[in-house]
């Protein structure tokens, strides 16, 4: 499956949108252990990880999402991310599935 953030130069059919989201959230411990982390600085290692985590899945989701249409690949992909609650997050992975 072909990803790109830009369009490309050859000729496919447009099948629609495709998308994929992942929501994740800490452990409680691993939060606190992270808000510790916040007041002393550096890099927030569990966090990183779960965003990490949630990109992947989001990203295999569109990715299925395509398939299920036919495409051979996904053009203009974007992610979004959002905050649903204190320690969890949504990314959305999303373009247009195309057949070329």
């Amino acid at each position: 499956m072909l990803l790109t953030t830009l369009d490309i130069n050859k000729e496919y059919e447009v099948l629609g949108l495709v998308q994929g989201s992942s929501i994740k959230a800490v452990h409680l411990g691993r939060d606190v252990l992270a808000f510790l982390k916040r007041l002393i600085g550096g890099e927030v290692g569990t966090y990183g990880k779960m965003i990490d985590e949630a990109r992947r899945e989001g990203l295999e989701r569109m990715i299925a999402e395509a398939e299920k249409l036919g495409a051979n690949a996904v053009i203009g992909v974007r992610f979004s991310t959002s905050t649903v609650t204190t320690g969890a997050a949504e990314i959305l992975a999303y373009g247009t599935a195309v057949k070329i």
